[in-house]
C-alpha cells in the first residue's frame, strides 16, 4: 500500500487486504454444504441395523452371557467346591507340620 492512501485513510470503509485473502468467504466456503449429492448413498451408514446404538449393542457378541456363566462358575466354585490345598494339620513330632 502506498504512503499516501494510508494518510487518506479515515476509517469509514474497510481497510483493503494486500493479500487477497478474505477470511468470510473462506469459512463460507468450509461451511457444511447446503445440499450433499452423497447424502442419499450414505443414509445406510446411520440407520437400521448400522445405527449408533445397534453398532455398540453388537459389538461384543455374547459377552452378556458369558459373563453371567463365569459369575455363576465363580459362585458355585465358591460354595461347593472343597478346597483340599489349605488344609492344616495339627503339629507332629518335632512341631512340624505334614503336608499331604
Amino acid at each position: 500500500m502506498q504512503p499516501s492512501r494510508i494518510l487518506r485513510y479515515n476509517g469509514s470503509d474497510p481497510k483493503p487486504n494486500i493479500t487477497g485473502f478474505e477470511m468470510r468467504k473462506f469459512l463460507a466456503a468450509t461451511a457444511t454444504p447446503r445440499y450433499d449429492p452423497w447424502e442419499r448413498n450414505e443414509a445406510w451408514r446411520y440407520t437400521g441395523r448400522f445405527s449408533r446404538w445397534n453398532r455398540f449393542r453388537n459389538a461384543l457378541p455374547g459377552f452378556g452371557i458369558a459373563s453371567v456363566a463365569f459369575a455363576g462358575y465363580c459362585l458355585y466354585e465358591h460354595f461347593f467346591l472343597q478346597d483340599e490345598h489349605h488344609h492344616h494339620h495339627g503339629s507332629s513330632e518335632g512341631g512340624k507340620e505334614q503336608h499331604h
